[in-house]
């Protein structure tokens, strides 16, 4: 008997480049000259590198990430495309972006501050609160960051690249507080223009403006959900990237009345069999999707019962002829008929979630293929 191969003994999370570069191409079709590719989080769970190259050669002229960390890693992957990191602490390592070329997003007089006297002409985008209260100054600040902005240009600490916001609501086409953004983010641009900055760029949307709202496009958009195939506002099919598999570890036979997994939250009803899963909630599969969850096993969707374990997920699947070492499909890019394979997007919902949580969330024990 052959010994096991590595994709029968552990599960598995395959990436699709293909599809990663058909969404970015769709994303270039109907955005302005520039989009930027968003890679942050390990590019969505599907690997910051084969992410960004995929992205870069099918038509993204940026690349944007959270931190200079994750710039740092775009740069070790030979891409020198420009990059923007928009989420940084007042004491950023101002000295490492400059020497990798990554440009900062400013929300506050205070971060500009640090940076303007870090040393070096740093480029930056002036980053204004329009209508999250999160990221960005808030519009009250605005005046003394674009004063401070100009002086600090004109001293040659920074060069002012962008102007840069962000939309609450553009999971809900057409709505109001939107608007208000769009608004806000254009008087923030007149206000630079008054202060005497010329910054050539104005970003606004991400994938679900992008797709739903031409005003909001601006001079670039930012896309990093609707890379990976994921649509927060529903409007179009983007063509999803991952497949998790995992092999069956161990079946077993069992009566009626029979409890499953810790605190018994699941009993047979009938004689069945149940399938064992070696992966859990460690490796990202979200506990709140117990007892709502389904994967495909022998062609045939099963349910999930019992908890989802750190390390275990228990499968009910009947009478069916299934062996250890089968593969039991968790999740796939669906869309095909003959194969009823469950969704990122129904994990979500059982789980209560967003895509998006679930496809940051596989673990690093999982197997990574891409193809």
């Amino acid at each position: 008997m052959s010994a096991p191969t590595a994709t029968r003994t552990c599960a598995t999370l395959t990436v699709d480049l293909a599809a990663i570069a058909e969404n970015t191409r769709h994303f270039v079709r109907v955005g302005p000259p520039d989009v930027l590719a968003v890679v942050k989080a390990d590019g969505f769970g599907h690997g910051l590198a084969d992410v960004a190259r995929t992205a870069v050669a099918n038509g993204a002229t940026w690349l944007g990430v959270t931190s200079i960390t994750e710039g740092v890693a775009v740069r070790a992957a030979g891409l020198t495309e420009p990059v923007l990191s928009w989420l940084n602490p007042v004491d950023v390592d101002v000295a490492t972006a400059v020497r990798h070329r990554i440009d900062l997003a400013v929300p506050s007089t205070r971060h500009l501050a640090a940076i303007a006297g870090a040393g070096g002409r740093v480029r930056v985008h002036l980053q204004l609160d329009t209508g999250l209260a999160r990221d960005g100054a808030a519009p009250d600040e605005w005046p003394d960051l674009m004063a401070a902005a100009r002086q600090a240009e004109l001293a040659g600490q920074v060069e002012v690249v962008g102007i840069m916001g962000h939309l609450a609501m553009s999971a809900y086409p057409g709505h109001s507080a939107d608007e208000h953004g769009k608004q806000a983010l254009l008087r923030g641009v007149a206000m630079a223009e008054r202060a005497g900055l010329r910054p050539s760029l104005r970003h606004l949307a991400a994938t679900a403006a992008t797709l739903t709202d031409p005003g909001a496009h601006l001079d670039m958009v930012r896309i990093g959900a609707g890379l990976v195939g994921i649509d927060p506002s529903g409007s179009t099919r983007l063509r999803r990237a991952l497949r998790l598999t995992a092999p069956v570890a161990q079946v077993r036979r069992v009566g009626a009345g029979v409890g499953v997994g810790y605190g018994h939250t699941s009993v047979t009803g009938r004689p069945t069999t149940l399938a064992l899963l070696p992966l859990g909630y460690a490796d990202g599969l979200p506990r709140a999707a117990s007892g709502r969850a389904q994967v495909l096993v022998a062609g045939r969707r099963c349910p999930v019962v019992g908890v989802i374990s750190m390390d275990q997920t228990v499968v009910d699947v009947g009478d069916l002829p299934v062996e250890p070492g089968d593969e039991a499909v968790v999740f796939g890019p669906g869309g095909q008929p003959a194969v009823d394979e469950p969704t990122v997007e129904e994990w979500a919902v059982w789980a209560g979630t967003i895509p998006h949580e679930i496809v940051t969330g596989i673990g690093h024990r999982v197997r990574r293929s891409v193809r």
